[in-house]
């Protein structure tokens, strides 16, 4: 019984350091754009990161090309 005079000063001070953390929060903006993260990814641009073997070919191809150039 006598850890009850341990563990609710303990639960006490956890709750105020949540409720601390959630004003934190609040007053610094985190929840005022839920939805705006949201829709970023899907308006992603779509262009592709990995060039295509056709092109990655040619660019291969380009500086063996002027090599046998006369110049």
């Amino acid at each position: 019984m006598e850890i009850l005079y341990l563990l609710i000063p303990i639960a006490v001070v956890v709750m105020a350091v949540a409720i601390g953390a959630l004003v934190w929060a609040v007053r610094s903006g985190q929840f005022d754009d839920l939805e705006g993260p949201a829709h970023r990814i899907l308006m992603d641009d779509d262009d592709p990161r990995i060039p295509r073997r056709r092109e990655e070919a040619e660019s291969s191809r380009k500086p063996e090309q002027d090599k046998d150039k006369p110049t």
